[in-house]
């Protein structure tokens, strides 16, 4: 009788110690750090446009554009995508091209010579149309969860790069 007593108070004893640890609701802890200011979720995309002139000379043609979006914080830590609607050229059945590119016998590219601004150059030797080449962006920042490694759904810089123009749109709900 007296093992059973002293089984029930040693129960008793060590589940009271169990329960008094079993607190659901722990102290709040110190508030994290700000996030990088100026920084959101948000994909930026440009409409298209079309140069009113080519600036350079044959072999090095180029049109800047004024693309605010393009902040410091985007250009370097998120991926910047560009795109080209070239008159009379067909790709894959779409006539969207990737840059950098090859088509209509020529190399188009782009590169950000200064934030703020995009700069889209073909090496023709003859100055490219100005109407019926059609230009856009897509700039993805870096806060952007696909784009952090080890999140849901995560994309390297090379894997959006080799992605197709309609799949990029689909991926941020860009309108085509």
């Amino acid at each position: 009788m007296k093992t059973a007593i002293r089984t029930f108070f040693l129960f008793a004893a060590i589940s009271a110690f169990v329960f008094a640890g079993c607190n659901k609701e722990g102290p709040v802890g110190p508030q994290g750090p700000q996030g990088p200011a100026g920084q959101n979720a948000t994909v930026y995309y440009s409409e298209w446009f079309s140069p009113t002139s080519w600036s350079g000379g044959s072999g090095d043609w180029f049109f800047a554009a004024t693309a605010p979006d393009l902040t410091q914080d985007i250009v370097e830590g998120g991926v910047v995508l560009a795109y080209a609607w070239l008159a009379n050229d067909v790709y894959e059945g779409s006539s969207v091209r990737p840059l950098p590119a090859y088509a209509v016998g020529a190399n188009w590219d782009f590169l950000i010579h200064q934030y703020g601004s995009i700069e889209f150059n073909c090496d023709m030797f003859a100055p490219p149309l100005t109407s019926g080449n059609r230009f856009r962006f897509i700039a993805i920042p870096g806060t952007i969860p696909a784009l952090k490694s080890g999140a849901p759904g995560y994309r390297s810089k090379e894997e959006l790069q080799s992605m197709s123009y309609k799949e990029i749109c689909k991926l941020y709900n860009i309108p085509e």
